[in-house]
């Protein structure tokens, strides 16, 4: 999962990107509403944790910007503003979620992930395909068999994006613009690498190949 970080805090914003990398998630960071808009704007990510208090443009701004061009990407407000009458301005202007400073990052990462679960559709609780069931924690997968196996970061994020998305066709440049960060390498070469590896864990049935489209997982 890609996820867009817009905080002006070095110190947090720097402790952000490493906990929620640890977590699973590409993140990109920027520290101004017009940056933050941009980006929101042209790269695919999957959820945004945005504080209000950011140079250049306000949070709320940024938001309802985003909100009126049709942008429903999920947004998960992180900010110090805690009165109840700003978590209801921000919620007003588009916001799924709100998260008052200071935080736990644990609960934060669960509140990503319920958010990302639920605009892809998919129930809250463990995620589970076809008897392959993924662990967020952990970032091991269970499979069938009842064998565990741990996962690289790369591997975890690609396999999420599968279970997120079973029986789609999944093209090799959406794959990549989804779980790498903005100024990695895009070697879509790569990514054949990576889906060789889960084949050699999950079994090369699990997901296939639609020549000239993509990847088909969970059939």
């Amino acid at each position: 999962m890609r996820l867009l970080v817009v905080e002006d805090d070095e110190d947090l914003a720097a402790s952000l990107k490493e906990d929620l990398g640890r977590a699973g998630f590409a993140v990109d960071v920027v520290d101004n509403g017009v940056d933050a808009e941009f980006m929101g704007d042209e790269e695919p990510y999957d959820v945004v944790v945005l504080d209000l208090g950011i140079p250049e443009r306000p949070g709320l701004e940024v938001l309802r910007h985003w909100r009126a061009k049709k942008n429903n990407i999920p947004v998960l407000i992180l900010t110090a503003w805690d009165a109840w009458h700003e978590r209801v301005d921000g919620f007003k202007a588009g916001a799924d979620d709100y998260l008052g400073k200071p935080f736990h990052i644990q609960e934060l990462i669960a509140r990503l992930n319920a958010l990302v679960r639920r605009s892809t559709d998919r129930p809250l609780g463990c995620l589970s395909v076809d008897g392959i069931q993924l662990d967020e924690n952990s970032q091991s997968v269970l499979l069938p068999s009842g064998e565990s196996r741990s996962l690289t970061g790369t591997e975890f994020r690609l396999l999420r994006y599968f279970m997120l998305h079973p029986g789609k066709v999944l093209s090799k440049t959406r794959l990549t613009e989804h779980i790498y960060e903005y100024d990695e390498d895009k070697d879509s070469n790569v990514m054949e690498v990576y889906i060789k590896r889960l084949r050699d864990i999950l079994g090369r049935d699990r997901i296939l190949t639609r020549r000239g489209q993509g990847y088909l997982f969970g059939v």
